[in-house]
């Protein structure tokens, strides 16, 4: 069995952010057999964003990330469901904490 949901992605632009955006990625997390949808607390531009998703598709089966500081949401697409403990550890790692 396979679980994939389509997002709607908003056109949202980051303000106050201490790198300009430069390291928000607009690739919307698409690829994969499953998608989950996690809420992250703490993130403020796209420096956040970027640490997020960067811990993030270091776990195994992840295809791509999508956060956005301005929803406090991460889409992770992934080979397979993954491991919720195994989310919230990257994302303590980055610095923030899971909901």
């Amino acid at each position: 069995m396979s679980a994939h949901t389509e997002l709607p992605q908003a056109d949202v632009e980051s303000t106050g952010s201490c790198c300009g955006g430069a390291c928000h990625s607009d690739t919307a997390a698409t690829e994969g057999a499953f998608t989950a949808v996690y809420e992250v607390k703490g993130m403020t531009c796209g420096h956040c964003e970027g640490a997020v998703a960067g811990e993030i598709s270091e776990l195994d089966g992840v295809t791509s990330v999508q956060a956005s500081a301005a929803t406090g949401q991460v889409t992770v697409a992934s080979t397979a469901p993954l491991d919720e403990e195994a989310v919230r550890a990257a994302v303590d790692e980055a610095g923030y904490e899971l909901v």
